[in-house]
Parts: C-alpha cells; sequence; structure tokens
C-alpha cells in the first residue's frame, strides 16, 4: 500500500507541475494556433525555410547557453559555493559576453550563414534576425530560472504567456496586415524576446552584485559545459531530420512534415511543464526516507499520462485536422498527407517523458559527463536512421527516426542513472499500463472508420474510456489509493 504521505507530495507535484506549466500550456497553445495560420497564409517551401531557420536557432541556442542555467539552478539549490547574489551573477554576466560575441559574429557573417544552410543569400537578414532572437533569450535563462527556484510562479506563468502573445499577435500583423512572409515571422520573435528580456532585466536588478568567484565560475563551467555536446545531440533528435529531409526531398515536404509533428504539441506540453516542476521536486526530495519509492512512484503516474494522452490523440487526430474554423480547416488539406507521423512522434515523447525522469541520478550527483554519451549515442541514431529510412518512407522515415533515437537516450540515461542512485521502478505496472493503450489502438485498427462521423467519435470515445477501465482492472492503481489520492487532493486546495 502506497503511504499517504507519498500521495501528498505527488500531489503537490502535480500542483507545481500545473502552475509551473501553465506558462507552457497557455503559451504553447497560441503557438500551436500559428499551426493552422501558417498553413493558410505561407506556401509550403516558405514554411519549410522557416522550420529550417528554427532547427538551427535550436542548435545554435544550445552553444549560446552552454549548460548555465542548469548549473545555476543546481548550486542555488545548495548554496555550496558564495552567497545568492554571486549564484545569479555570475552565470548571468558569462551568457552576457559570450551571446554579445556570438550574436555580433552572426550578423556580420549572416550572407556566408545563409548560404551554408541552404537559405539564399538574398534571404541573410533573416540569419541576422535569428542571431539576435538568441541573444534575448539567452540572457533571459538565468532570470527565468530564478523565478522558478523562487518559487515565483505567477510572474514565471505570465512572462511566458506574454512572449508568446506577443510572438502571435506581431505574426498576425506582418503576415496578414503587411503581406510579409518568413521575415515577419522572425521579426515577431525578436520582438517578443526583446520585450520579455527587458522586463526581466527589471525584475532582476536587486540581484546583481559586481562581486565576481572564480571558484563558482569554475564549478557552474564543469557542471554545465557537458550539456553543449550533450544538448547539440539532443537538439540533433529533435531537429535535424528537417535538414536531412530537406537535402533528400524538398521545402513542400518538410512543411508537411512539420506541421505534422507539430501536432504532437499535448505531449510535448505534459512532458514540458513536468520537467519545469520535476528538478526544483527532486533536489527537494532527495534526502527524504523514501525518495526512491517516491520517484518510482512519479514514474509510474507519469507512465499513466502519457499513455492516455497516446491513445486520445492517436484515435481522434483525423477529427482534429478536419476541423473548420471560419470557414478554413484547421489543418490545410494539403497537410493532411502526413498525419499518420503523430502517433509516432506522440511516442517518442512518452520516451522524452522517461528521459526526463531518469536523469535523477546524474543530476544528484553531479556527473553530466555521461550526458554527452547517452543524446551523442541517441543523435547517431536518429541522423544513422534519418538517411537510412526517409528515401524509402519519406516522412514517416524521418519519423521513426526519432523515436528511435528518444528510445536509444532513454535507455541509456537510466543505466547511467541506476549505476549511480538505483531507483526500483513499477515495471510491472508500466508494462501492463503500455499493453492496455496497445490493445486498444490494436482494437481501433480493425475498424473502418471515417473521420468526423457520428459514430466514429463515439467508437473512439468508448475506447479512450476502455483504456481507463483497463488500467484499473490490471490493478495499476487500486480503489484505495485512488481514494487517497481525491482525498490529497481535497486537503490541498481546502476543499470538503
Amino acid at each position: 500500500m502506497i503511504r499517504n504521505d507519498m500521495i501528498d507530495k505527488i500531489a503537490r507535484l502535480a500542483k507545481e507541475a500545473a502552475v509551473y506549466g501553465l506558462s507552457s500550456i497557455v503559451g504553447r497553445f497560441l503557438n500551436f494556433l500559428l499551426v493552422p495560420f501558417y498553413t493558410n497564409y505561407l506556401l509550403t517551401s516558405e514554411y519549410g525555410v522557416v522550420a529550417n531557420i528554427y532547427a538551427y536557432i535550436a542548435f545554435a541556442f544550445v552553444l549560446y547557453g552552454y549548460g548555465i542555467e542548469s548549473a545555476y539552478m543546481r548550486f542555488v539549490s545548495s548554496m555550496e559555493i558564495g552567497d545568492k547574489k554571486q549564484n545569479f551573477s555570475v552565470p548571468f554576466y558569462s551568457h552576457m559576453v559570450t551571446s554579445v560575441v556570438l550574436s555580433l559574429l552572426v550578423h556580420v557573417s549572416a550572407p556566408s550563414l545563409a548560404q551554408m544552410i541552404g537559405v539564399e543569400p538574398s534571404q541573410a537578414d533573416l540569419i541576422r534576425y535569428a542571431g539576435w532572437i538568441l541573444f534575448f533569450d539567452t540572457l533571459s535563462l538565468v532570470p527565468f530560472a530564478s523565478l522558478r527556484m523562487e518559487n515565483r510562479a505567477g510572474m514565471f506563468a505570465g512572462l511566458r504567456v506574454l512572449n508568446i502573445f506577443i510572438n502571435v499577435v506581431f505574426n498576425i500583423v506582418f503576415l496578414v496586415g503587411f503581406g510579409m512572409k518568413a521575415e515577419g515571422v522572425l521579426i515577431a520573435n525578436l520582438i517578443a524576446s526583446a520585450v520579455t528580456f527587458l522586463i526581466l532585466l527589471k525584475l532582476a536588478l536587486p540581484q546583481f552584485t559586481l562581486r565576481f568567484s572564480k571558484k563558482l565560475y569554475h564549478e557552474l563551467l564543469k557542471f554545465g559545459l557537458p550539456y553543449i555536446p550533450a544538448g547539440i545531440a539532443g537538439i540533433a533528435i529533435q531537429v535535424v531530420d528537417r535538414p536531412i529531409l530537406k537535402a533528400l526531398t524538398d521545402d513542400a515536404t518538410v512543411g508537411v512534415y512539420q506541421a505534422n509533428y507539430r501536432l504532437g504539441v499535448l505531449m510535448m506540453l505534459v512532458v514540458g511543464m513536468f520537467d519545469y516542476a520535476w528538478r526544483p521536486f527532486f533536489l527537494a526530495h532527495a534526502k527524504d526516507e523514501d525518495a526512491k519509492k517516491l520517484f518510482a512512484r512519479v514514474f509510474t503516474y507519469f507512465v499513466a499520462l502519457m499513455m492516455l494522452i497516446l491513445v486520445t490523440v492517436s484515435l481522434f487526430i483525423d477529427d482534429l485536422v478536419r476541423i473548420q474554423i471560419l470557414g478554413r480547416y484547421f489543418i490545410h488539406p494539403d497537410y493532411w498527407g502526413g498525419v499518420a507521423i503523430v502517433p509516432v512522434i506522440l511516442l517518442s515523447y512518452v520516451f522524452t517523458g522517461a528521459y526526463v525522469n531518469f536523469v535523477v541520478g546524474v543530476y544528484l550527483e553531479k556527473k553530466t559527463k555521461y550526458l554527452p554519451y547517452v543524446t551523442g549515442a541517441g543523435g547517431l541514431v536518429n541522423v544513422a536512421v534519418n538517411f537510412l529510412l526517409i528515401p524509402r518512407y519519406g516522412i514517416m522515415g524521418a519519423a521513426f527516426a526519432t523515436l528511435l533515437s528518444y528510445v536509444v537516450m532513454a535507455g541509456g540515461i537510466y543505466l547511467a542513472s541506476q549505476n549511480l542512485y538505483y531507483v526500483r521502478y513499477e515495471w510491472g505496472k508500466i508494462i501492463r499500463l503500455v499493453g492496455a493503450a496497445f490493445v486498444v489502438l490494436v482494437t481501433f485498427a480493425f475498424f473502418t472508420v471515417e473521420p468526423a462521423t457520428v459514430e466514429g467519435i463515439a467508437l473512439k470515445c468508448l475506447l479512450s474510456v476502455a483504456f481507463v477501465g483497463m488500467a484499473i482492472v490490471f490493478k495499476v492503481f487500486d480503489p484505495d489509493e485512488i481514494a487517497e489520492t481525491r482525498r490529497s487532493i481535497s486537503r490541498m486546495f481546502g476543499w470538503s
């Protein structure tokens, strides 16, 4: 029987994930609304150019940040070296110096960089905009992390949502009002990033000090620098398929792939909001007597939610893309041919979430040196499988490359962390959850159902409920545990 205090801790984690993840949910939902907007106002080739540039922005962001945000959170939580102001100022000053240098280099060499990444030299300004987006976003990393560590969830969420809201508004202004194309997308992002940084800078002013600690800076770099190769490999898993797909096919195919890849946004949101709360949570509870049992139980709950989302979204995705709003489809019919990749992308996010759970040992023991090996293996698998499968299977090959790379990455971090900090996960229950999801999806495959019909939606609702029923029948959650969870939530919110 799971202890009541453990249920309370898990309930608090869920609450913290909801609070810290609110910005991601609302913000990414607003950003998600840009998908149908782009598919209706940009040609597939134009959308492909935007997707290609953002893929390289993601790579560059790893170099710009070099793991200092994660290092800041690790050391400010323990105050091993220096005081609070030093723990904030040292990493911020480091980002300031390196970001100025890197963005100036990008600005000056924009034509050459454009040619290197397959963008027309006449569009070199797109690269310049990207460089300054990276500048402002990097300088926002430590201030945003500081809000998380100080439990200023409302401010954190508000600024995240404001950033995306400004981005969405200016996208509409530039693309609809001024008839701009790719340049409008990047300028809108640049404005949003600059405004967000200026607000954060004002909030962070009391935390600055001129007292620089060389010892702290050395430890920050020691912890953070392994995130560069690890982060590059991790981003490669997420975005390298776009440039490879572009090289092996065309911009239109990249546009179709990008639009359908982003339909996995709900799973991505859940993983993202969990990650925001997870690191402060396991740092706070690592010394608890029942810490390892707690972490194992959290993973079981997490997988249950992941499987529910996987089943539900996979069943209803064909209906979602055909919804009409103000006379336009939610996703333009030109992009429907790529819907089949969505379940594969969703499953990829399941393994991403597993990686986030398993990283506890590496993080607590400060053994980030293992990260480059784990993510590097995943990155190599991703690149190899993309080149192997895309020529034969197109965008479906790219989707499976993403899935396999995350499987490798989750398995690698599991082995590394278990060697450092062994946790006995509830694999029996997890296997039963995965089995229930498999049964539901295989059962649906035997039916021929037309999208957006009453009969089809009724069947899908029935199968979604059946998954929950099987989770209970398979005793993943017993009645007493469900009842205690309800009581814990009631106590947390002060409900009767």
